[in-house]
């Protein structure tokens, strides 16, 4: 069954693909220039006039969008810009927070590495060294905002 319905998938992409193509060399065809004039109708060249533009303004060039919140936060994750995530691409943020976990280097994190540095962060959040962490203490361990960059003034 299944072997059924992704050759019938396949067919109908192998349909839309070649209509497409088909399409394509249509429209090529449509527009493709007249045929050369024989020599003896061809009028004769004028001097092409001259036009003063005076206060003539051309159209505006276009606009860039601005992206939304959403979308700069997909398009972090999405190196190669295809729309499309994958998971190499969506973990590739994290690497470099699990390089600082990983003491050894021998790409696995073991709870010793992942204990000592938890603990390393809990005794700099406790302030009065009481082994116990209020909420002041504990809003010290909250990742600190990015610095924003000044606008491009170009």
């Amino acid at each position: 069954m299944n072997k059924v319905l992704l050759g019938a998938f396949l067919g109908l992409v192998m349909a839309g693909v070649g209509f497409y193509w088909w399409a394509g060399r249509a429209q090529v065809e449509e527009v493709a220039p007249p045929p050369p004039e024989p020599e003896e109708t061809k009028p004769p060249e004028e001097d092409l006039p001259e036009v003063d533009p005076g206060d003539l303004t051309g159209p505006a060039p276009p606009q860039a969008s601005e992206l939304t919140k959403e979308e700069k936060r997909f398009f972090r994750y999405d190196r190669n810009r295809d729309r499309i995530i994958s998971r190499n691409e969506m973990l590739s943020s994290r690497s470099s927070a699990f390089r600082k976990l990983d003491k050894d280097g021998n790409n696995l994190l073991t709870f010793e590495e992942w204990a000592h540095t938890t603990v390393k962060r809990f005794d700099g959040a406790d302030a009065n060294g009481n082994g116990q962490l209020t909420e002041k203490e504990f809003a010290t361990t909250a990742p600190k905002p990015r610095a924003k960059k000044p606008a491009c003034r170009c």
